[in-house]
């Protein structure tokens, strides 16, 4: 069985690299002020061994955009992770796939302030069309909810590429994903939309472990990136993200470890998400690349 090794979380590494003080626009502003930041770290997790980046657009959106009052930014801070993503692959390993970032439009974890689903479509349906011609594979993160997911999974299958589509479940290990809703509904609904792979993402450890047996099931290709938060109740809409809190207990051998009963249950594509960095991914790589 191959493993494939996706990278890790940019948002909260990138914080750390940088000299400005954390910022409601998030990753999205590092892109205009600190771009060689956003080039060192795909580069550091490519060294690491990820065989795939993922744009540096996730916050980059419209709607986030327009409510921090920036809209005229969202085409070219596109292109900006684009030539980002492009520069730091042909500098290190020109075989590393780039994936494209479908994120939730307005707030992560938030599928509450979702827009409905043909808002959601129209709108990933704009990120894909600029982000399309520049990537091997397209990546729905962090989807907390049905309606999200089938409308960033719609839109992104129109493109052509190959599409993994993540599921955010609850921390709770109540294998239901942030909505409330239950994961087997989400599987069933999401089913037929022409995903290539379905991943769980940016929730712990344990609640994605607890959870990927339901996915395991489906007979799909499938996969995990968890995140490394203690808790994510001070993120809040518009808020800045130093008020998170990393965990103590997930260095690079523990997180590795919840790595291994992944793939032992079939997963095949294994990476990480927010505080998870190029030391958890190089663990990734020497235990489980190839």
């Amino acid at each position: 069985m191959t493993v494939t090794i996706l990278d890790g979380g940019m948002g909260q590494e990138l914080l750390r690299r940088s000299a400005h003080p954390a910022h409601p626009m998030w990753s999205a502003k590092v892109l205009m002020d600190e771009p060689e930041i956003v080039q060192g770290l795909h580069e550091d997790f490519i060294r690491a061994g990820a065989q795939v980046i993922t744009l540096n657009s996730y916050s980059a959106t419209p709607e986030r955009l327009a409510r921090d009052g920036k809209p005229d930014w969202f085409e070219p801070l596109q292109k900006r992770a684009i030539a980002l993503a492009k520069a730091a692959r042909d500098g290190v390993d020109p075989s590393v796939k780039i994936g494209g970032c479908l994120p939730p439009l307005r707030a992560s974890y938030r599928p509450d302030l979702s827009p409905d689903f043909e808002d959601n479509l129209r709108r990933y349906r704009e990120i894909v069309a600029v982000q399309k011609d520049h990537v091997d594979l397209i990546q729905c993160e962090t989807m907390s909810s049905i309606a999200e997911a089938s409308a960033a999974c719609t839109a992104a299958v129109e493109t052509g590429l190959p599409v993994w589509l993540g599921l955010s479940v609850s921390d709770d290990s109540s294998n239901t994903l942030r909505s409330g809703e239950p994961l087997e509904q989400a599987l069933d609904a999401v089913a037929d939309l022409g995903a290539a792979a379905v991943l769980l993402n940016c929730s712990i450890p344990e609640a994605i472990s607890a959870a990927l047996p339901l996915v395991a099931q489906r007979g799909l290709r499938f996969g995990a990136y968890a995140n490394g938060f203690t808790s994510i109740k001070a993120l809040q809409p518009g808020g800045t993200v130093d008020g998170l809190q990393a965990r103590t207990d997930l260095g690079p051998q523990e997180y590795a470890d919840f790595a291994a009963d992944w793939i032992a249950l079939g997963a095949t594509i294994i990476g990480g998400c927010c505080e998870v960095g190029p030391d958890h991914i190089a663990e990734l790589s020497r235990r489980f690349a190839g």
